[in-house]
């Protein structure tokens, strides 16, 4: 046995570790190259480009380009439209993250631990709308929020609650909720599956454990469930909260563009708008490079408030 060990830690000391083959370094760089530059093509250059021009005043379309260093940044200050969308950004983000997250959880808990019957179907339900493009979502929630015709009014008429029918996207106050609605729609069941996945792989004999000893189902939810998918909760909520900021911009651009009177204006709209629509390129850089260091400054706040040592089982 003593030689057969002997034999084998001869073997393996004869053959060379997979990192120090000659050539292993070289060829690993030969596949990341590839990579790398596509990174640095599409990511990183189109990045700095953008710091860049937030520093200049220019058209986008003329040669004349004009240097004014940080005068962009101290006109948005003042710019009572950029702090409308910047409020706007905030309350979906805050609002359409909490429903979400919320109601992502709650269905997947009911889902992975109530015997239904029908679950598979409801999950497939709730998973179409993250398969269909944003813009056919968007033109769906405009048809059902139609003033005359649409189905949430037509509803409301059929249950005697004619003063509750509103202009869901011409109405200021009313507006900004309904594009979040949209938004929690298209959303929800992708992130139910993807919280149902984690729940499924906890092992049952913990809550049999906690059932025996009397434990309600909201009393596992709360100190077995949370606790122990806790680091795929963190690292979605962080990933929901930047993908919001991109998803709002293409429904606000595709049902309300921005009105009625930039109420549903966000960051991003008045971004591409300030660029493309206005001609004031290195304005509208300025407003992308406070979008950059919003997204960064929110990312990093959720990973400091979310950290927790993790649990295994």
């Amino acid at each position: 046995m003593a030689k057969t060990r002997k034999s084998a830690g001869d073997s393996r000391r004869g053959k060379a570790s997979p990192a120090r083959r000659p050539g292993h370094t070289r060829f690993v760089l030969a596949c990341l190259l590839p990579a790398l530059v596509l990174f640095a093509v599409f990511m990183v250059y189109p990045t700095v480009n953008v710091f860049r021009m937030s520093l200049y005043t220019w058209s986008g379309f003329s040669p004349d380009m004009k240097f004014v260093g940080l005068d962009n940044f101290r006109h948005l200050i003042d710019d009572d439209q950029f702090v409308r969308a910047f409020q706007n950004t905030v309350t979906l983000l805050v609002v359409v993250t909490v429903v979400t997250m919320g109601m992502g959880l709650f269905l997947a808990a009911i889902m992975t631990r109530q015997k239904l019957r029908s679950r598979n179907f409801l999950r497939f339900v709730l998973y179409i709308p993250n398969v269909l493009s944003v813009v056919v979502i968007a033109a769906v929630f405009s048809a059902i929020y139609d003033q005359n015709n649409g189905l949430l009014n037509s509803m409301l008429r059929l249950v005697s609650l004619d003063s509750w029918q509103q202009v869901w996207l011409g109405d200021q106050k009313v507006v900004l909720y309904s594009v979040g609605i949209a938004m929690v729609w298209q959303s929800l069941g992708y992130y139910m599956v993807l919280y149902m996945s984690s729940m499924s792989s906890i092992p049952e004999e913990l809550y049999e454990a906690s059932g025996l000893d009397g434990a309600s189902a909201s009393r596992q939810f709360f100190s077995i469930t949370m606790p122990l998918i806790w680091q795929n909760l963190r690292t979605s909520l962080t990933f929901f909260i930047m993908s919001a900021v991109n998803l709002s911009f293409v429904l606000v651009r595709a049902m309300t563009g921005g009105g009625p009177d930039s109420s549903s204006e966000v960051l991003l709209s008045y971004m591409y708008k300030q660029a493309y629509t206005n001609s004031s390129y290195g304005y509208g850089m300025a407003i992308g490079v406070v979008i950059f260091a919003f997204s960064f400054l929110v990312s990093l706040l959720m990973s400091r408030a979310t950290k927790r040592e993790p649990l295994q089982f």
